[in-house]
């Protein structure tokens, strides 16, 4: 198969498919975020994974992006560069996790407990600098509820992939704001949920398009 920008932008739909596949399936076998659960099998197995999603995620918003680019203006670029900001910068966190924490856990527990309470939202008895508001701030809300509310609403309304994709995007990377007092860890994972399908649907819909117009 001849390699165009097209088929590109169209495989770019696959890896949006399966981040939004693995996101889902992480949060229901997700370890709790113990000390214990860091240097056993599964945690590693879902941190190898993690760095997989995390990329295949920026490679399909990328594409997501270059399809609906011509319509989407500053909104969708804004929503791009934060929403796969995010993805970015949670590749190092689930290397850290995946790769540090486990040789780390049993000489220095407390840095690595503080690590788990950033993640789950407890206060750290160490210091870890600038890392908590790195994570929290950054990462968290304006990565991934800003970028992704931005980036659902650009979606919506160019109407070029499935507008209510775009807004399901929306909603979900939204939810842990509005649902934060309510919903608490570790059972906020369920709010990856629709972002997973938001992510899943459409990039089933860039994937299958051009079939579409040939058939």
């Amino acid at each position: 198969m001849k390699t165009t920008a097209s088929n590109l932008i169209r495989w770019s739909g696959l890896a949006a498919m399966a981040a939004g596949i693995i996101y889902i399936t992480i949060q229901a076998i997700h370890p709790l975020d113990v000390l214990s659960s860091v240097t056993t099998a599964r945690w590693a197995t879902i941190h190898y994974l993690s760095i997989v999603m995390d990329l295949l995620a920026m490679l399909g918003i990328a594409g997501l992006y270059a399809k609906q680019v011509e319509k989407s203006g500053w909104l969708g670029l804004a929503g791009y560069l934060l929403f796969s900001g995010f993805w970015a910068f949670s590749v190092a966190l689930h290397f850290i996790e995946a790769f540090i924490s486990p040789v780390v856990a049993n000489v220095a527990p407390k840095f690595v407990e503080g690590l788990l309470g950033m993640v789950a939202g407890h206060a750290s008895e160490i210091n870890l600098g600038a890392l908590p508001t790195v994570y929290g701030l950054l990462i968290g809300v304006v990565g991934y509820v800003l970028g992704g509310l931005l980036f659902g609403i650009a979606t919506f309304r160019t109407r070029v992939l499935p507008r209510w994709a775009g807004g399901l995007l929306a909603i979900g990377t939204l939810l842990p704001v509005l649902l934060s007092s309510v919903v608490h860890h570790p059972f906020d994972r369920l709010f990856a949920v629709p972002v997973g399908l938001a992510l899943i649907w459409l990039g089933y819909s860039l994937f299958s398009e051009r079939r579409e117009q040939v058939s």
